[in-house]
């Protein structure tokens, strides 16, 4: 029976993280995959459509280049080659997963391919041979959930159905997409496939789509994908699917949306099979109960990643993975949720991190919000990208920076400094007296910060 300090089971952002921390402290690890390293985000979620949306961008970049000075394109027969762009998202897939390779390599981690099958907290079968562990932790990750609507068992067999995954195998762009969702996937696949030239339909529950976001910005968004062609049907009930078409209830009336393909992307459920030996204390949705120590309610078993339902990020999953292998390895460390980044990689990206001015003042701060839009940002205008804005919310006391929410083609680069100024205590005064190079969309979080204190300079 081969024997390890610490088994982790699942191979994602995680599971692979915490490996290779564990094993930098000294332990010796072993990680269980059943698929490849690197989990949903790198193969099928984050890394994949993040290079579809690229293509998507250059894409619109060209066809509306004569707005540049860019003469002699005939943007007429432009048009995108899937097949090339699924083998480009192959290659930058294949590079990063041998990548995580050569770190296993390189810090001496095993990999077990198969499916794990927990015996107890010290023993986890694969494929009839048994390891023995120390410590264990649990990355296994979630899958899809969907919608209880009638027909789609039957429209599953008949290829029409695709989810985030098998959205990324189609061999061809369709002509005619319905997207059942809401969430950011299902926001980002409207934003690709309307790039690439299909007519999507956009069919959500609820009354606006990304609910979690800063308001205004979601709304802002939806004016924007809906200016670009994309159809809204909110508030929908669902009835039932067929060959004839999505059936839904939308204000008091029954309508049938027909598509070539009818994309879902609805919600998460926990992977736990092979876990059920543990009997772990879960909550009401059977995600894993984990402490700040990321550790279940059994001692030395962990669970990192989107099997504690906390938040279904990449970057929140390795930051667990890291707080699991430092607490095995005897480091007090302890995951603080306070500041988690959130970003849509649209066309403008969304990004957001800690709370909405509405949500300050429900917490009892005495909040300031102060905006300044991308059409009076000088690079931004140089780049034709003015949809968009900074939000600033500040706690008036001493002007500590508790909120930022960016729409612009930056934001997922420029959040990063938010999140850095929040966690020392910056305030607005830090950030006004902050020199940013220009020109930079960055000057944005500067004149917001002179607008909190007295006005913009700018405006």
């Amino acid at each position: 029976m081969e024997k390890y300090d610490v088994i982790v089971i699942g191979g994602g952002p995680g599971g692979y993280v915490a490996a290779i921390k564990a094993a930098q402290l000294g332990s010796k690890v072993a990680v269980i995959e059943k698929e490849n390293l690197g989990g949903v985000c790198l193969n099928w979620g984050c890394i994949p459509t993040k290079t579809l949306l690229t293509t998507t961008k250059l894409y619109k970049d060209i066809i509306g280049s004569k707005e540049f000075g860019i003469e002699g394109i005939d943007t007429f027969d432009l048009k995108v080659n899937w097949s090339q762009l699924l083998k480009r998202k192959d290659g930058v897939v294949d590079r990063l997963v041998s990548g995580i390779g050569m770190l296993f390599k390189k810090n001496k981690i095993d990999t077990i391919h198969g499916m794990a099958r927990v015996i107890n907290k010290n023993e986890v079968e694969v494929e009839d041979k048994i390891y023995r562990t120390e410590k264990l932790i649990i990355a296994t990750g979630a899958r899809d959930l969907y919608p209880e609507i009638p027909g789609l068992n039957e429209m599953e067999k008949s290829g029409n159905i695709i989810y985030s995954k098998t959205a990324l195998e189609l061999e061809d762009i369709p002509e005619e997409l319905v997207i059942i969702g809401g969430n950011i996937y299902a926001v980002e696949f409207a934003s690709i496939f309307n790039a690439l030239g299909s007519n999507v339909v956009f069919v959500q529950e609820e009354s606006q789509i990304l609910e979690n976001m800063e308001s205004e910005m979601a709304k802002t968004l939806e004016r924007q994908l809906r200016k670009d062609g994309v159809k809204f049907v909110s508030n929908a009930k669902l009835k039932s699917i067929s060959e004839e078409g999505l059936v839904v209830e939308h204000k008091e009336k029954e309508k049938i949306f027909k598509a070539d393909k009818y994309l879902i992307s609805w919600k998460i459920q926990p992977n736990i099979k092979g876990l059920e030996s543990l009997n772990l204390n879960k909550d009401s949705k059977g995600f894993i109960i984990t402490d700040e120590n990321m550790e279940t309610s059994i001692k030395g078993v962990y669970g990192v990643g989107d099997i504690n339902g906390k938040y279904p990020l990449a970057h929140v999953a390795s930051s667990e993975g890291i707080v699991a292998a430092e607490n095995i390895s005897g480091k007090d460390s302890k995951m603080d949720y306070h500041l988690i980044p959130l970003i849509i990689y649209t066309n403008p990206e969304l990004a957001s991190v800690g709370m909405t001015v509405e949500e300050a003042k429900e917490k009892g701060h005495d909040a300031t919000v102060s905006k300044f839009p991308l059409s009076a940002n000088g690079k931004a205008l140089s780049e034709g990208d003015t949809v968009g804005f900074i939000k600033i919310v500040s706690d008036n006391k001493y002007g500590e920076i508790i909120g930022v929410h960016i729409m612009s083609n930056h934001s997922s680069d420029i959040i990063s400094s938010a999140v850095a100024v929040m966690k020392l205590e910056g305030t607005v005064y830090d950030i006004a007296k902050t020199i940013i190079p220009h020109p930079t969309t960055s000057e944005i979080f500067m004149e917001a910060a002179f607008g909190a204190i007295d006005k913009p300079i700018h405006m």
